[in-house]
Parts: C-alpha cells; structure tokens; sequence
C-alpha cells in the first residue's frame, strides 16, 4: 500500500464524526440500563481500571482477559467476574457486552480498540491511544465508521482543577496564553542487560506480541518494562509524560498537528537495555493553528534520572500569558501569578464533577461525547510520536499539518508508521 493511501487528511475528521455521532445516537443505551464490561489487560493499569470501574455507577464487570494466567486469575477474583479468558477475540464476541477497557502493552492499543469498536463495542483506551501516528489516523478512522464511544485515559480531563484551569486560562487570567512548559521527571529504575528465554509457565507470548514484529521473549522487555522498546511501547514521553502533553496542549488552546517540532535528548544516564531516551528537551511550535490567532509554543522536559523536581513535584504544566503565568499539576498543587509576579487567587469551585470512568459510562448510556474522545486523544497522542522521532533522529522536523506528514524528510515520515507481523488477525487496516 502506498504512502500517500495511508494517509488521511488531518482536517477532515470533524465532518465525518458528526455523522458518527448522529449513528451513535439510535443506537445509545438507556439511561436507567446499566453497561456490561470487559476487562482486556490485567497487569498494574487494568488492575487498577478494574477496580475504578468496579466502583463505577451503572458498570457490570462480565469479564476480565490476560495472556497470563495468574494475572486474570488474581483480576477475575478482583472484579469478583464470572469469566476469565486468555483471548481477547471471546471478548469481542460476547454480545452481552457493550464495552471494554484496553490496558494492554502500547502495540495493543490500537489494534484492540480497532477490533472492539468493529465488533460493536465502546472502548476505554489507555494512554497512548495509538503506538504511531498513523495508527491514530486509523483509530479515528474507526471511531467515525462504527459510531462508537472511545475515551481516552488521560484522567486529568475530568478533573476539578484542571476544569477550572482551563476555564480560567479561556477567561483570560494570564491574558493571551503564547507558552506552554510540561515536565516529567523523576528517577526511573534500570532495566538491566538480559538475554532472550523462554517465557514463564501460563504466560501466551505469542497472543503478547500480536500483530507486533515478533520477537523472542526477553524478561526486561515483558511486564512493565515493555515501555521502553520501540517494537512494543512509546518511551516515557508516551508513558507518564503524555499527561502533562494533554494538560500543555488543552491549555494552550491548540488544535491542529504543531508547524515545527525540534528536540535534543537520548541515554545520557542508563546503562541498559531500553532504546528510548531517558532525557528529552523537545519544542512544538504552532505557526498554522486555527483555533488561535497567535504562534504558539509548547515545550517539553523529561529527566528520568533526577529527583530535583520543579516546584517539587514530579510532573507540572507552566502556562505562560501576556499577563502573567500559571502552574498547576496533577499533584493538586497550583499558583497563579500576574504581571511581575503578583500573586494572583484562583478558586477551585468543587462542581459536582463525574470522574473519568463515571463520564465513559455516562456517554454509553447518555449519548454524549466523553471528555477525552478520539480527536483528543489522537492530537495529543501526536505530540509524543513527533517528539520521539525528532530526538532519535536528532534532527529538526516540518510538518504538514492539513496532511499529517513531515515534508522533506523520507525517514522520519516512514517513521511515522510501524512494521507488523505478516498477515497476523490484529493487524489494523484500512477501510475504503
């Protein structure tokens, strides 16, 4: 398939999805039913989902689904669920079910969700959304062709504090909003050097990597670790860094792909096996934005070596207006300043707010468009695919923001795409 067929137009997604919705509409729940759930991923997210949902108004757990025995086993007996499965085909097969949660590796997201939504299915979607930029093209995609709901797992979009930033930032708190600063840093764990194994006892690693390129099993590239390979995760700017990406970009009042990307960064600390960098200084800059009438510039920092956090705190966004500045971060700390730093007050008005998973449920049954849909998700999930292949490139990219391709540059847009198991079922594809 050539290139140019694998591209859809950035632009077009907005007509296509009123259509969607519109579709979506006949086919909306009850508001007095209840949603029945699947579980596909147990490991530290999906356990964590799991209970989340549990708790969760109006949610029914049906089924939980790992490619690891003792992982389904302990989240069945969790969400105390009357099946556990090793495949997540029996999932999308059950007709009882109306959704899922996808907290697989990153090289699931978007096949799984793809799959889920062809076979009726509404989806939670952990973070990234897609593992490549072009798999964000077929998400949307897929989202617009079937009507159905997809939330994105970037939790801070249902928060009290970040909706009230976000209301004041509109309001004009720190004036016309030019910058935006996201930082992840903290000190991460080595992965170590290992050699290729075999795989633990009630592990299926070959339903692990999917339509993935297939490669032996190796202990610092399974549970967890997977993050740090290109052929299975997204690094940590795709990992924890995504979130403050999410909150820089929503702040920022941008919309579109940014205009220039630049970034320096790679292994300056670890000695190990992972590929991706634990350093990066990457800048989006956004000169052909219609949803705002400046440029504007979002800057990202990750240190996955220090504990010498800005405002002491891990992970933070900095928005800087023509008067003044704001901080916030997921950690519920906050500070507003005028010009030459006056301190400023910003009530946090504790509105009677859904949570995350209430919101995904709410929009099955409600039909409304859940806070962090698939156009969010996508953009946002944009900024850590660029931002990756300009710091392993080590060079500066342009790009083509009604087209959604870098202009010029021959390897980095082939990067923007990945290689898949030949002829594997999961493999996502087009649909003409």
């Amino acid at each position: 398939m050539q290139a140019n067929r694998r591209r859809f137009l950035w632009a077009s997604g907005a007509a296509v999805w009123g259509a969607a919705v519109a579709a979506r509409s006949a086919r909306a729940k009850s508001a007095a039913e209840s949603v029945t759930l699947g579980i596909i991923g147990c490991g530290n997210q999906g356990g964590g989902l799991t209970k989340k949902f549990k708790g969760t108004p109006h949610v029914n757990i049906a089924c939980v689904c790992d490619i690891d025995e003792a992982r389904r086993e302990e989240n069945r007996t969790t969400a105390e669920a009357p099946q556990a499965v090793e495949d997540l085909r029996r999932i999308l097969d059950d007709k009882s079910i109306d959704a899922v949660v996808i907290a697989t590796p990153d090289h699931w997201h978007t096949p799984a969700a793809i799959l889920a939504m062809e076979a009726g299915k509404h989806v939670y979607l952990e973070k990234p959304c897609c593992q490549t930029f072009h798999e964000g093209n077929l998400l949307r995609a897929a989202a617009q062709r079937t009507g159905r709901i997809l939330q994105h797992g970037t939790q801070f979009r249902s928060d009290p504090v970040a909706l009230a930033v976000i209301a004041a930032l509109r309001s004009g708190v720190i004036g016309d909003v030019l910058m935006s600063k996201a930082w992840n840093v903290q000190r991460r764990d080595s992965i170590g050097h290992e050699q290729p194994s075999a795989a633990p006892p009630g592990v299926n690693y070959d339903l692990w990597v999917g339509p993935a390129e297939f490669i032996p099993y190796q202990a610092n590239r399974f549970h967890y670790k997977w993050r740090w390979w290109f052929n299975f995760g997204s690094g940590d700017m795709g990992n924890d860094g995504i979130h403050e990406l999410d909150l820089a970009r929503w702040g920022l009042g941008v919309e579109s792909l940014p205009t220039n990307v630049s970034g320096v960064g790679g292994k300056y600390f670890f000695d190990d096996d992972q590929e991706f960098p634990d350093t990066m200084n990457v800048a989006f800059e956004y000169l052909d934005d219609a949803a705002v009438k400046k440029p504007r510039t979002l800057l990202y920092e990750q240190r996955l070596w220090s504990t010498n956090y800005p405002y002491n705190v891990d992970s933070g966004v900095e928005f800087y207006g023509t008067q003044g500045k704001l901080f916030v971060s997921k950690r519920g700390k906050l500070e507003v300043l005028g010009e030459r730093n006056v301190r400023k007050e910003l009530a946090v008005k504790q509105v009677a707010s859904s949570t995350h998973y209430e919101d995904f449920a709410d929009s099955i049954r409600n039909n409304h468009t859940p806070r962090a849909d698939v156009e969010t998700a996508v953009r946002t999930a944009a900024l850590s695919h660029l931002g990756n292949i300009a710091v392993r490139l080590g060079r500066s990219l342009k790009v083509d923001v009604q087209k959604g391709h870098v202009i010029n540059d021959a390897e980095a847009d082939k990067m923007l795409s990945r290689r898949y198991r030949s002829d594997h079922w999961a493999v996502p594809r087009e649909v003409s």
